[in-house]
């Protein structure tokens, strides 16, 4: 049998894969230590600048495996599936490559988290997206802390406590996604982000992403006072030696692996 998550590197893109189509992609306790360990490896590679999240089959993803999660001892979401997700979702968070998501089938439940943990997502036209919790007797906890920071309040409380299966126009409108294409044109799109995040300087991009995480939190005193630490170590660097040379001799910069 082949693996529930696969990883392939090429060009220094990692692309991960959920490939249980005929389970349409659900999380169980294999697929999320699998997609843990990825995200990981992919973290630590000097040679991995991006990261695309996709599934295979007519399903992104379909959330917990409720099978599992009614049987106890099953390894499921009912036996410390819930901590699986948690940990796999802070990898993303915290992950020093940007991720990309590529939405290209359905999505659902947990699902959804993943979807909000990417940096960039982009999916399918012919896409559907449920916040299927609330109709099957549980709530999107987990992925509410996710979740409500990327999409707008009343999208999300109509979403969330509906449940019901939207297309993904709606969840663009509702900050859930960053664009949508239709499914012809979705490797073009991923690639375009791609190239633009290859742009960047690695250690920037990385800098920013974690500027984008972590100031929202902050109080404005201890916001200015931690990016202007930030700010000082990242023009001293040789990363940015390179990019500003590079900008006025107006050639492309060669950054480092």
């Amino acid at each position: 049998m082949s693996a529930p998550v696969t990883c392939v590197t090429d060009a220094g893109v990692a692309t991960i894969t959920l490939d249980r189509p005929e389970a349409k992609n659900r999380l169980d306790a294999e697929s999320m230590a699998l997609l843990l360990e990825h995200l990981r490896s992919t973290a630590e590679s000097p040679t991995v600048r991006v990261v695309v999240l996709t599934g295979s089959g007519t399903t992104f993803c379909s959330g917990a495996d409720l099978a599992g999660a009614v049987a106890a001892t099953s390894g499921g979401f009912a036996s410390g599936g819930t901590s699986g997700l948690v940990d796999v979702l802070v990898a993303m968070l915290d992950h020093p490559k940007p991720i990309i998501g590529r939405v290209q089938g359905h999505v659902a439940g947990g699902g959804n988290g993943l979807v909000a943990a990417c940096d960039l997502a982009v999916a399918s036209a012919d896409a559907r997206f449920t916040f299927s919790e609330v109709r099957v007797g549980v709530a999107p906890a987990i992925i509410s802390v996710v979740c409500l920071q990327v999409m707008h309040r009343r999208d999300a409380q109509e979403l969330l406590l509906t449940g019901e299966r939207v297309s993904a126009q709606r969840v663009h409108a509702a900050g859930l996604v960053t664009e949508v294409v239709e499914s012809e044109g979705l490797d073009a799109a991923v690639a375009a982000y791609v190239e633009q995040l290859r742009l960047g300087g690695p250690e920037a991009v990385a800098r920013t992403k974690e500027l984008l995480r972590r100031v929202p939190a902050m109080t404005r005193e201890e916001a200015f006072a931690w990016t202007a630490e930030v700010s000082g170590g990242l023009f001293t660097s040789s990363e940015a030696r390179e990019g500003m040379t590079a900008f006025l001799e107006k050639r492309k910069p060669e950054w480092a692996p």
